[in-house]
């Protein structure tokens, strides 16, 4: 079942324009969570909203959203006088222009959407929209407003429906020079510029995001299962890599390291492959007894009761 969706309005380009929904492409219900409790009683401790002044509690109906213009003086601001704003992108998502997707800076990107037709009326203008992206290979620059702000979209063509990037703002990205301009010229040897190439090939593969683990996740998921049962906590001891004296002799031995894992790795693999096999052979079949014994089931069948699992 698809998650709900997070907006809905219409995607318009030029006159051409149909329902769409858009959902987060990405979550993060699954990631361990904690709440704040007691650590005398493990209760549940609950967040109020207190006027900074007068100490009263406010309740949900009394707060409002104010924008501080001095110290302690703000200029309040109602959620219908937000509305009375209201923009065009907060119902449309219009296209303005086209690019290719490499003018495009990832660092820009925010957060990824999928945007699907919302009824099946308007199926063909959005094959229409996303065909077209997808021959002339360009990406599409939209604005929508989501959570009260209006956002940059970027939108490409994905599988059957579109992907929508939140970008940042221009004054949102830091510029790289400010990090980038102290690191000094370094004049890099071509023998070492080898080692590290042999140790990239070593390493190569393809992206599988399902082959990395959330290996912290892992240990706190751990951690709350031995403390219900009531076991020993073994802090683990984190290793630190030692500082390089010799960068040709530390590349020296990273390669006769990475190319020794390279060759054990195809032996591993027919180890557990022949080890899976012996465990999943089937054991040989045993001659049938000569005569029944009165009275007792015959081997290897059961009553046509099921077992209850235990």
């Amino acid at each position: 079942m698809a998650p709900r969706a997070n907006w809905k309005g219409y995607l318009k380009l030029s006159l051409v324009s149909c329902p769409v929904a858009l959902y987060p492409a990405a979550s993060s219900s699954e990631r361990v969570s904690f709440h704040l409790i007691n650590s005398q009683t493990h209760n549940r401790l609950k967040q109020q909203y207190v006027d900074s002044l007068t100490g009263d509690l406010v309740e949900t109906p009394d707060r409002i959203r104010g924008y501080e213009i001095a110290k302690g003086e703000y200029v309040p601001i109602t959620d219908d006088e937000l509305e009375d704003v209201a923009l065009e992108s907060t119902h449309t998502i219009e296209i303005e222009t086209f690019v290719p997707r490499k003018d495009v800076d990832e660092v820009y990107f925010d957060t990824h959407y999928y945007i699907a037709p919302d009824d099946k009326v308007g199926e063909e203008a959005f094959a229409v929209i996303r065909e077209a992206m997808q021959a002339r290979n360009v990406v599409g620059l939209a604005r929508v407003v989501l959570f009260r702000r209006e956002r940059i979209l970027m939108l490409a063509p994905r599988g059957r429906g579109l992907m929508a990037t939140t970008l940042r703002y221009d004054y949102e990205v830091r510029g790289e020079d400010a990090y980038f301009d102290e690191i000094g010229e370094s004049h890099v040897g071509k023998d070492m510029i080898d080692l590290a190439n042999h140790i990239i090939d070593t390493k190569k593969g393809h992206f599988d995001p399902a082959a990395f683990k959330d290996r912290y996740q892992d240990a706190v998921v751990e951690l709350i299962r031995a403390k219900r049962a009531g076991k020993p906590i073994a802090a683990p001891k984190p290793t630190r890599p030692s500082n390089v004296v010799n960068l040709m002799d530390a590349l020296r031995r990273s390669v006769q390291a990475e190319t020794k894992g390279a060759q054990e790795k195809p032996a591993r693999a027919a180890s557990t492959a022949r080890r899976a096999g012996k465990r999943a052979a089937p054991a040989p079949p045993q001659a049938a007894p000569a005569r029944k014994a009165a009275g007792k089931r015959p081997a290897g069948k059961t009553s046509g009761r099921k077992r209850k699992a235990s």
